[in-house]
């Protein structure tokens, strides 16, 4: 490949990175990259080779390397784009005032093709969901993004091999702290999920039961008279709880069961509300980063085209072999931006990045009103505690009855 290769710079093959799943041995883990590879890469013409890492903290890759010349069938290498001539509307090649004839270079195979990292991703994840299946696995991969599976959550961010090694180290990174707030606040909504969900079962399960003639506070007091405490700490707690239950009742107009299993059916109402908000306000956050990212990435690049135009032919295919990559970030960048112009979008960085910094503010507040949700989550749950001693209590006292009987 390096014989080949005329500029001391050129791009000699291309690496991928992946993720092992955790659950194979190794001899599945081989198995599994060596199949995935022959299959996707090996049978569209490439030639490719592969290692294992794994040092044992949990995280087993693979490093696959392909080439990025084709193969003739002689054996020998292939070039990797040709020059085709621009055509006027006469089909006439068109002559530059230097004598030269317009021309561009096209790719003699589809390898860098942006939407092949779609199919080699959707293969990886079909070829690992065998794998798992035929050891009886339960995990499955999606290459899919949350969004595409409608799943309403907020995705981290890619932190790359530098900021994880940092973090490895117990060096604090940016990504790093955006990824922990992620965590948190995904586990937040899983949180404030699962116990809403418990106490509207709980809730709607008690209106099916005979209404009781005493209200909920009159059963909370009945509860709490038969289990007072004897301690000055727990007198105190007590009187808290009593006084916090006491207000959420009375703010809400709550005094059956019927009314609390309609008090919590508006808080799941509220919840999935907010989840939604949420998740829509992560979506657009997420577009801005990229339309910021690509205007980076076109800006980063954009001197490597300027001076690509100010070359003679010859000179042009040397630099275009010397710079593929940057001309390659570069024209993908300027696709990416034609197509938001072509959909009546404006080319605004500035107030991408102000409406970024805007809805990640919004964010913040809404999930402190999911935070606030726990306070009335944790009364209900307190009145469900209650309400449980005091009908163990009662089966108790029902079973004594029987015995003295």
């Amino acid at each position: 490949m390096e014989k080949i290769e005329k500029s001391c710079n050129a791009q000699l093959a291309r690496e991928i990175e992946i993720a092992l799943p955790a659950e194979l041995d190794r001899k599945d883990q081989s198995t599994l990259v060596r199949t995935y590879v022959l299959n996707t890469f090996v049978a569209s013409g490439m030639c490719a080779d592969f290692s294992i890492h794994d040092k044992g903290g949990g995280n087993p890759h693979t490093h696959i390397m392909l080439t990025i010349r084709p193969l003739k069938e002689n054996g020998e290498w292939g070039a990797k784009c040709r020059k085709e001539y621009e055509l006027d509307g006469c089909g006439q090649r068109i002559r530059l005032p230097g004598g030269e004839f317009k021309s561009h270079r096209v790719d003699t195979t589809d390898w860098n093709d942006p939407g092949k990292a779609e199919v080699w991703r959707a293969a990886w994840a079909d070829a690992c969901n065998r794998a798992l299946e035929q050891i009886g696995r339960p995990e499955r991969i999606d290459n899919r993004s949350y969004t595409r599976q409608g799943v309403q959550k907020v995705p981290t961010v890619h932190m790359g091999v530098a900021a994880t090694q940092m973090e490895r180290r117990g060096i604090p990174t940016e990504k790093g702290t955006i990824n922990r707030e992620i965590s948190a606040q995904n586990r937040l909504l899983k949180e404030i999920k699962a116990r809403i969900t418990r106490i509207y079962n709980w809730t709607k399960q008690q209106t099916t039961q005979p209404e009781q003639k005493q209200s909920i506070w009159e059963q909370l007091q009945q509860a709490q008279a038969a289990t007072k405490p004897t301690t000055r700490y727990g007198k105190v707690k007590a009187l808290k709880e009593s006084a916090a239950l006491f207000s959420f009742l009375q703010e809400n107009d709550i005094s059956s069961m019927q009314e609390l299993h309609a008090k919590v059916t508006a808080m799941q109402t509220e919840y999935y509300g907010l989840r939604g908000k949420i998740a829509a306000t992560a979506r657009q956050i997420d577009e801005l980063n990229k339309r910021l990212s690509m205007w980076r990435q076109y800006t980063d690049n954009k001197v490597f085209r300027q001076r690509l135009a100010t070359l003679k032919p010859k000179a042009q295919e040397k630099f275009q072999d010397a710079h593929s990559v940057e001309l390659a970030l570069y024209d993908a960048a300027v696709r990416y931006l034609d197509e938001l112009k072509a959909s009546s979008e404006k080319i605004t960085p500035r107030h991408w990045q102000a409406e970024a910094e805007r809805l990640t503010a919004k964010n913040s507040t809404l999930y402190q009103q999911m935070k606030s949700m726990r306070t009335d989550i944790q009364a209900v749950e307190k009145i469900r505690k209650t309400a449980d001693e005091l009908a163990r209590a009662e089966r108790t006292r029902d079973r004594g009855q029987e015995y003295d009987r």
